[in-house]
């Protein structure tokens, strides 16, 4: 008698195909959800911006500072007297180390802020 030969199995191709095929299908159609923006729009440019805290932000400067409305200020007790909100934003200076920024933030909340919003640079690029 004659060994028989064992048939050698055919790789599953056709599975991935589908996958492949299923995963083109889903990007084309998320592709298009969104629609695309005007071609005749021109959004605005703010590469050259000098960028300014806004008004009721309470300013930090790099050597820890502390000023509102352009004037210095002694304390952060004194700025929430003044501007009392239940959200302060703050502008901190990037080099305010962080452990200067965390007892201001501690230090509004004990004078009675519930929020307290820092303020950052967001980029583009």
């Amino acid at each position: 008698m004659k060994p028989r030969r064992r048939k050698a199995k055919g790789e599953p191709t056709i599975a991935l195909i589908n996958v492949v095929f299923l995963m083109l299908i889903f990007f084309l159609i998320a592709g298009t959800l969104a629609p695309p923006l005007d071609p005749e729009l021109t959004l605005v440019n703010t590469a050259d911006l000098d960028s300014a805290a806004p008004p009721e932000g309470l300013v930090i400067n790099a050597d820890g500072t502390l000023q509102a409305d352009g004037q210095p200020i002694a304390s952060a007790q004194d700025y929430y007297a003044t501007h009392s909100a239940e959200t302060v934003r703050v502008v901190p200076d990037q080099a305010l180390p962080a452990k200067t920024l965390l007892q201001i933030g501690a230090a509004l909340h004990e004078a009675g802020a519930e929020t307290v919003l820092i303020a950052t640079e967001r980029s583009i690029q």
